[in-house]
């Protein structure tokens, strides 16, 4: 069965599968195979390698199980490389996404034009296996860009897999969500200003058919949006926008609203960072791309809710125009905020964007950000934080994570932390100054005034970056939230049907 790349990820491979796995012949012409087994068991007679895998275990003194803990690799007589790993349904799903990327790793490091993956498997486990398998070969296939001269790392043209009664059905959207908003994050300031971000957003939805409408500054000062233009009038581009873009199907049975944090570059403004602190800071749109990427997943898997993606962009930039320390600022929905630090911009861009979407009444509000540094020392970065509005929906969030690979795990809306944020001369203080205070917690009630009573999860990218890669994914840009965010969405459906 042949397959086709997704809308808006041309640079993914071609995913195709055949029922059958290959015969002797068709693999030693293959230069690269990834042979997929179940967890306590070896190759049988009947599937390719054996004889190989055998040699191999027996010349390194290992064991099958150990191909559980860890893929083993060799050269085929005919010079093509033969990777070898097991996949284990009592292990979690961010377990078996770590084996398969190194297992993969192994292969791709050679830039091969094509890879075969066999599922020497039992054919009730093959579905599952297969799903994580085509995400991650997908995923990691196509290079994120860059400005290389020489050396540049190439596309994997092809991944094809052998043994499948029927191909997988969601792996395809997940890994052109995830490297869509991988792409994007990647991206150097000069190249993704919001004026740059914004004709990619309308690209996409002109290619897509989503609807879309832009509140630029002139508008949102015009409505009164205080909150974002004290972060966007330091910019002297004057590009900054909150972005709508929707996915509405005909047979929508819900709506929800995601909204991400587009922080194209931080300097902190006036409390400008430290040249250390500011390495990566084009990386603070992050909640924004896994936004986007969230809502190219839900389109190409045609889910039937409608989804309005906010997508908050705009600079943190230092000038005469920069708001500073002790400004009072009147958001959207006519709270008068106290600016005690400028570099806790992004709950300031986020506060009136959840207020604009949450006049349209959504059923759910998530919104995404890489909003505090406390988060990442509470968790590193293979973690996110959440923070929900009942307990039902942290539960929902919790088993999304470890249903999809991408872990989260849960903080509390504690009320008496709010009286940290009163303020002498407005409604709230933007955050504090304690050294010792909790600001993802702060952080999270500051932006849960501007939510109301609205069901919302707040999701506190910690792990948008981590070196070396994360769960299936092996760049530093992790796309973390795309395949969190899909599953979430289809739990959450699930559970309305149920009630």
């Amino acid at each position: 069965m042949g397959g086709t790349a997704q809308p808006g990820s041309a640079m993914l491979a071609q995913l195709h599968t055949e029922s059958r796995l290959p015969d002797p012949v068709r693999l030693s012409a293959s230069r690269h195979a990834l042979i997929i087994l179940p967890a306590g068991e070896c190759l049988t007679d009947g599937c390719p390698g054996r004889v190989l895998l055998e040699a191999t275990l027996a010349r390194r003194r290992l064991t099958a199980a150990d191909l559980a803990d860890d893929p083993v690799a060799a050269n085929s007589a005919e010079g093509g490389l033969r990777v070898w790993l097991m996949l284990d349904a009592e292990k979690t799903s961010f377990e078996n996404l770590v084996l398969l990327r190194d297992g993969f790793a192994l292969l791709l490091d050679e830039e091969p034009d094509e890879i075969d993956v066999l599922f020497c498997v039992p054919a009730s486990e093959a579905g599952w296996m297969s799903e994580l398998a085509a995400y991650v070969g997908l995923a990691n296939g196509s290079p994120l860009p860059h400005r290389k001269q020489k050396d540049a790392p190439r596309p994997l043209a092809t991944l094809r897999l052998w043994g499948l009664a029927t191909p997988p059905a969601e792996a395809g959207a997940l890994a052109a969500g995830n490297w869509l908003a991988r792409e994007l994050t990647v991206l150097p300031p000069n190249a993704l200003t919001p004026a740059a971000y914004r004709a990619r957003v309308e690209q996409l939805a002109d290619q897509l058919g989503w609807q879309r409408e832009v509140f630029d500054l002139a508008r949102l000062r015009e409505m009164g949006a205080g909150a974002f233009v004290s972060v966007a009038q330091g910019s002297e581009a004057g590009d900054a926008a909150i972005v709508r873009v929707s996915w509405v199907p005909d047979n929508a049975r819900g709506r929800v609203a995601l909204v991400g944090k587009g922080i194209c570059f931080d300097t902190g403004g006036h409390n400008l960072k430290s040249a250390d602190s500011m390495i990566g800071m084009h990386e603070d749109m992050a909640g924004s791309a896994a936004v986007l990427g969230m809502l190219l997943a839900a389109s190409s898997l045609a889910l039937p809710l409608r989804i309005d993606a906010w997508l908050a962009l705009a600079s943190n930039d230092i000038s005469p125009r920069a708001s500073r320390q002790g400004d009072v600022v009147t958001a959207l929905d006519g709270t008068t905020i106290e600016i005690v630090h400028t570099d806790a911009e992004g709950r300031m861009v986020l506060a009136d964007t959840l207020a604009l979407a949450g006049r349209d009444q959504p059923e759910l509000m998530v919104d995404f950000g890489t909003l505090t540094y406390t988060m990442i020392q509470a968790l590193g970065c293979r973690y996110a934080g959440v923070f929900a509005s009942d307990d039902d929906l942290g539960a929902l969030a919790v088993a999304a994570g470890s249903a999809s690979g991408e872990r989260v795990s849960l903080f509390p809306l504690p009320a008496d932390y709010e009286s940290d944020l009163d303020s002498q001369v407005a409604d709230i203080c933007q955050c504090t100054l304690d050294d010792d205070a909790p600001d993802h917690i702060h952080a999270a009630l500051f932006l849960k005034h501007f939510v109301g009573e609205l069901p919302w999860l707040h999701v506190d990218l910690s792990s948008a970056s981590c070196e070396d890669g994360l769960g299936g994914i092996a760049s530093d840009q992790t796309g973390f939230g795309v395949a969190w965010g899909i599953r979430l969405l289809q739990d959450w459906l699930a559970a309305r049907a149920g009630d």
